[in-house]
């Protein structure tokens, strides 16, 4: 019955991630949000990007930028407009 319980959280847990991580992998340069590994293109949600898939940051850049989400390379990319303009 114990065990019950720690796989519902554990699942839950997983679910909530954003970026919806338990469906993906998360590329390991990105953290903070999952960035989907192994797909052509991650764009920016809200920026001129085309795809296919999109997040939402701030996306803290920890290895090689493969999708060139940081443009302005201060390892935070998608940040949010009022982060943006300080």
């Amino acid at each position: 019955m114990q065990f019950i319980g720690y796989a519902a959280i554990l699942l839950a847990l997983r679910l909530a991630v954003p970026g919806g991580a338990a469906a993906q992998d998360c590329h390991p340069s990105y953290e903070g949000v999952c960035v989907p590994d192994g797909v052509s293109d991650v764009d920016c949600a809200g920026d001129e990007g085309n795809g296919p898939e999109y997040v939402r940051g701030p996306v803290y850049v920890v290895g090689p930028d493969e999708y060139e989400l940081d443009r302005d390379g201060d390892g935070i990319a998608c940040e949010p407009e009022k982060a943006k303009r300080r």
